[in-house]
């Protein structure tokens, strides 16, 4: 493992104890994600779990019209495949990776051995997954209630906290596919935050210029999503 490609960039895996993490860290490998991979698809046998390190991967939705939106992202506070470890091997939703980078999977048969021994990894997977359902249920609410450039901040926030690079590589045909609005929409939203100073927007690249007002302007949904990922593992020792 090199510093600049480690599994300790995953808050997860990070938080495992020395002994704990060996048991794992023969079995983890190190796996680029591309943009737009799937890594499954609906009703698939899941052979991963994936914890992200640099890359973001999309939890969405693809209706039979062909329409689609992002119920949760999953960056390096977190890991991709639940179903695994609670209790089924397949999921109705689809995982696609959001913003290309690093990653490190985990085979299902040594995830399900290592979690069923309980101890930390279990206490941090099942926390995860609580604050992961709390991501997911805030977007519903945002989805309905707020405002498209809301949601638009809410998600740059998100995203931003994953990937702390002031430059994100992102079409408005993506934003609007996350957030299941017309593209139209998200055009108008991000030109309002660009006239605000909040962002600078070039045809796929979206640069966050001033980060608190983006947060003053997003609704409460980011701030209950960050909230319960704090709350749920800050008192977790990092090695």
């Amino acid at each position: 493992m090199t510093t600049l490609h480690s599994p300790s960039q995953n808050h997860l895996l990070a938080a495992l104890p020395a002994l704990d993490f060996e048991l794992l860290a023969g079995h983890l490998e190190r796996v680029p994600m591309a943009l737009g991979q799937m890594l499954y698809e609906p009703g698939t046998q899941m052979r991963h779990v994936y914890f992200p390190t640099t890359s973001i991967v999309s939890l969405h939705y693809v209706t039979e019209s062909g329409a689609s939106a992002e119920t949760a992202g999953v960056g390096n506070e977190g890991v991709v495949g639940i179903s695994l470890f609670m209790g089924g091997d397949t999921t109705s939703s689809s995982a696609v990776v959001q913003t290309a980078g690093q990653a490190y999977r985990l085979d299902r048969i040594t995830l399900k051995e290592e979690f069923n021994r309980g101890g930390v990894l279990q206490r941090l997977l099942l926390r995860y997954t609580q604050a992961l359902m709390t991501q997911m249920a805030q977007t519903a609410v945002c989805n309905r209630h707020h405002s498209v450039e809301q949601q638009l901040c809410r998600w740059l926030l998100l995203t931003h906290d994953r990937v702390p690079n002031r430059e994100l590589i992102m079409t408005q045909e993506l934003v609007a596919s996350m957030l299941g609005v017309r593209r139209e929409s998200v055009t108008d939203a991000a030109g309002h935050l660009q006239a605000a100073g909040c962002i600078s927007y070039r045809r796929g690249h979206i640069s966050m210029l001033d980060r608190t007002a983006l947060e003053v302007r997003a609704c409460e949904c980011y701030g209950v999503v960050k909230k319960e990922i704090d709350r749920l593992l800050s008192d977790v020792h990092h090695r």
